[in-house]
C-alpha cells in the first residue's frame, strides 16, 4: 500500500517502504567562486568545511538520499563529501549524480572528467535528466533535482542571476526548505 500512497502523494521510499529524506546542492562553478579553479587556501579550506558539515547535519537529521547535479564545482565537492562518508563511516545513504545530458564534460578538462567518472563509478543512482544537450538543459536539472529534494543546500556568493538563483527561487517557489552557505567574491 506505501507504494501506491507514495505514487499518489509524490512520496519517495526505498524498497523497504521507508520514507527516504533528500538533500540536493546547488552552487556555482569555479569561475565564480572565491578560489576559481585554485582547491587550495584558507577560503576553500573553509567552504570544503562548511559543506562537510552541512552534509553530516543533514545524515544526523535522517537524510538518507543526497542528489549531485555532476556540474564542475560545488556539485562534484558534494558528491566526493557523500561518497566520502559513505566509505569512512558504512553509512547507509545514497548518492544520486542528475546529469543533464549525455556530453556535460565535453569542454571540461581531463583532470575534470576522470574525477566526473570516478564518481559516476560510485554513485548509487545516475539519472540522465535530458537526452541531449539545449540551451535550457541544466536548469531541466537543476528543477529536477528540487521536484526530487525534500531540501536545497545552496552555496551560493549573492549574485542573483544564473543557475544557483534560478534554483534557489524555484526551491523556495515550490516550498522546499533552502539552506545556504555563503561564499564572499573577492
Amino acid at each position: 500500500y506505501c507504494l501506491i500512497f507514495a505514487q499518489y502523494f509524490g512520496i519517495i521510499f526505498d524498497e523497504r517502504c521507508k520514507l527516504v529524506k533528500t538533500v540536493c546542492v546547488t552552487g556555482h562553478r569555479p569561475a565564480k567562486l572565491p578560489w576559481k579553479y585554485k582547491k587550495e587556501g584558507p577560503d576553500y579550506d573553509e567552504y570544503i568545511e562548511s559543506l562537510a558539515c552541512c552534509v553530516a547535519e543533514y545524515i544526523d537529521d535522517g537524510y538518507d538520499h543526497f542528489i549531485s547535479g555532476m556540474a564542475l564545482g560545488v556539485d562534484m565537492d558534494f558528491a566526493e563529501i557523500v561518497l566520502g562518508l559513505k566509505n569512512e563511516y558504512g553509512l547507509n545513504i545514497s548518492l544520486e549524480c542528475a546529469t543533464p545530458c549525455p556530453n556535460q564534460t565535453m569542454k571540461w578538462p581531463p583532470s575534470e572528467i576522470a574525477r566526473y567518472n570516478d564518481i559516476l563509478e560510485k554513485a548509487d543512482k545516475i539519472t540522465l535528466v535530458n537526452d541531449h544537450f539545449f540551451r535550457a538543459c541544466m536548469l531541466v536539472r537543476d528543477d529536477y533535482m528540487v521536484d526530487h529534494s525534500d531540501t536545497v543546500l545552496a552555496v551560493w556568493n549573492g549574485e542573483q542571476s544564473g543557475g544557483t538563483w534560478h534554483t534557489i527561487q524555484y526551491a523556495k517557489a515550490k516550498g522546499k526548505q533552502v539552506d545556504i552557505i555563503r561564499v564572499e567574491q573577492k
